[in-house]
């Protein structure tokens, strides 16, 4: 038996006036098996002729006649992402989640493939939450969530944001309930957060919860009360003492919150939200600017390496030149992939891109390294903030993630 399951993750969000600039600060930390590698890869925008399929990490599903611009930080062996931003200003990130509603041991959606799926087609973030919602009533959610031949699978929820306004989705099967947030700070981690305050769900929820007795009919419906499990899994009762104090750091930034206060949190080990233990860690991390002044760029940040205390974070600004940054991209393997052979995940490849193999191995390199990788990500925010006050114009945007990928290499070496 499996001492502790792989998964967890937190989310944050900061909508004004929780923000100290009229912007709306993302940021997720993806908590992985500890060995798992995270790439980030950039898809541009596509035209897609009719009748086409799109392949995802398991199933197949109708593509969509256009997708839109995408960058996502995901572990390698999948299709789907983690957390991402597309052209649009929509960002997403998703936690495991355990409800009263069985795990399907079926193949189907994973989590991450609807992360990844909502970004390519919706331009808000209503519009990405309607795409998950509808995928999961055709195609459902379920399949191996992390590359071991031990199954291993959960329910998801999902934090979404765009430059105006963001939303809490957690679901259970099909089953779903979403709320939306226009003010203020909040977080998500594993377990059920939504209450009686629901803003959109499911048709059939209430009447699935009354008729499984989980929920009487009578006065105010609460989702997390309705459908929480009688007995969750370890590793969800142990994201209570995290989602706590993500709220705690949260609360105690409100009115202030900046790309470099989310950092901030997502270092925080004291609270476990930075995570480093045996078996999994915090594999990726980012954090994003999305400014109201539509005028202005959107900012994504990642780190593609673990532990965002010993990681630096990275601009990435969608711009029509962009250039792939094969640095962050990890090995493909094509067809002799373990995740496409049958059975699965027989055995293991080496997924490590570059920046990752770089990064391991300048982690002993001491703390004057670490340091100096600090004040520079210290002083790309500062010329961002300038960016984005209007004080100094944006040069070759799509360049700056990679330009800022290959310094760090050449310092690491």
């Amino acid at each position: 038996m499996m001492a502790e399951p792989p998964q967890s993750c937190d989310c944050f969000v900061s909508l004004p006036p929780g923000s100290k600039n009229d912007h709306v600060i993302f940021a997720k930390n993806s908590d992985r098996p500890r060995d798992e590698v995270q790439e980030v890869v950039y898809y541009p925008a596509a035209s897609h002729a009719s009748g086409t399929t799109v392949e995802c990490t398991y199933i197949s599903i109708p593509q969509v006649e256009h997708t839109y611009a995408v960058v996502l930080s995901r572990p390698a062996w999948l299709w789907g992402a983690e957390m991402g931003a597309n052209e649009h200003g929509v960002c997403i990130g998703n936690e495991a989640v355990w409800t009263r509603e069985p795990v399907s041991p079926e193949e189907a959606l994973l989590g991450m493939d609807l992360v990844r799926l909502a970004l390519e087609r919706g331009d808000s973030a209503w519009a990405a939450l309607r795409v998950i919602t509808e995928l999961l009533e055709q195609h459902g959610q379920g399949g191996a969530c992390r590359e071991d031949p031990e199954h291993f699978s959960y329910h998801n929820t999902f934090l979404l944001a765009d430059r105006q306004e963001a939303w809490v989705l957690e679901t259970a099967g099909k089953l779903w309930a979403a709320q939306k947030i226009t003010e203020g700070v909040k977080n998500i981690s594993n377990q059920l957060t939504i209450g009686t305050e629901i803003s959109a769900e499911h048709p059939e929820l209430r009447s699935v919860a009354q008729s499984q007795g989980w929920w009487k009919g009578e006065g105010e419906f609460s989702f997390s009360a309705a459908f929480s499990p009688d007995n969750p899994p370890a590793r969800m009762e142990l994201a209570k003492q995290r989602y706590k104090g993500g709220t705690a750091l949260l609360q105690e930034h409100d009115g202030s919150v900046t790309a470099e206060v989310m950092m901030s949190i997502l270092r925080d080990k004291p609270s476990g939200i930075c995570m480093d233990s045996e078996g999994f860690r915090t594999t990726g991390s980012m954090v994003s600017i999305l400014p109201r002044d539509t005028s202005m760029p959107c900012v994504h940040f990642f780190t593609a390496t673990p532990d965002p205390s010993r990681s630096v974070f990275k601009p990435f600004i969608f711009s029509e030149s962009m250039n792939p940054v094969t640095m962050v991209v990890s090995p493909q393997y094509g067809p002799d992939d373990p995740v496409r052979t049958q059975p699965r995940f027989q055995h293991k490849v080496d997924r490590k891109h570059e920046l990752y193999k770089a990064h391991q191995a300048a982690l002993d390199a001491g703390a004057s390294l670490q340091e100096t990788m600090r004040f520079l990500e210290s002083q790309c925010l500062q010329e961002i903030e300038a960016m984005l006050r209007g004080e100094v114009e944006g040069q070759e945007l799509g360049d700056l993630f990679f330009d800022c990928v290959d310094t760090e290499i050449k310092f690491y070496q």
